[in-house]
């Protein structure tokens, strides 16, 4: 029998990319959704009491998909462009913890990107409970015309999954 090639870096794949889990790929689907500009899409990915909080100690929770839907409205009106990456992930149980930077483009020209952490709690295929970790202040700076910090740059430049 002849032995099995090994997956991996060496023919040119990321470790990372052998064994997805279900729950990165739904987060996938959910920053794709998002990219394209589907809120419905992405709101598809979670349960209908979702606690979300988008920027957490600093703003109360938005609970359930109408307020969801209220903030992405108004978020999307106020933007042009996303791009939002993962640079790293881990898994435990019902939780998926991810690694970013969240980049986008305000109708008003200003670019903004902020180096950011979440945890996302799921039951089943839908996401329950989210969690933003970002320095609002980051991105403030930003939307008022500040450039962003050297290591800030160092931070998001980083390649994404």
């Amino acid at each position: 029998m002849p032995p099995r090639k090994r997956q991996g870096a060496r023919d040119g794949l990321h470790p990372w990319r052998m064994a997805l889990s279900r729950k990165f790929e739904i987060m996938k689907a959910l920053i794709a959704a998002w990219t394209a500009g589907d809120i419905d899409g992405a709101l598809g990915l979670m349960t209908d009491d979702i606690v979300w909080h988008y920027a957490a100690a600093v703003a109360p929770p938005l609970k359930g998909k109408e307020k969801a839907r209220k903030f992405l409205d108004r978020f999307k009106a106020d933007i042009t462009e996303v791009r939002w990456r993962l640079f790293d992930y881990a898994e435990r149980g019902d939780r998926l913890f991810v690694e970013g930077a969240d980049e986008f483009v305000t109708v008003a020209g200003a670019r903004v990107v902020a180096p950011y952490a979440g945890v996302l709690t799921f039951r089943g295929d839908l996401i329950c409970s989210w969690r933003d970790y970002v320095d609002v202040s980051v991105m403030d700076a930003q939307r008022a015309g500040e450039a962003k910090t050297p290591w800030v740059a160092e931070m998001i430049e980083r390649p994404a999954l």
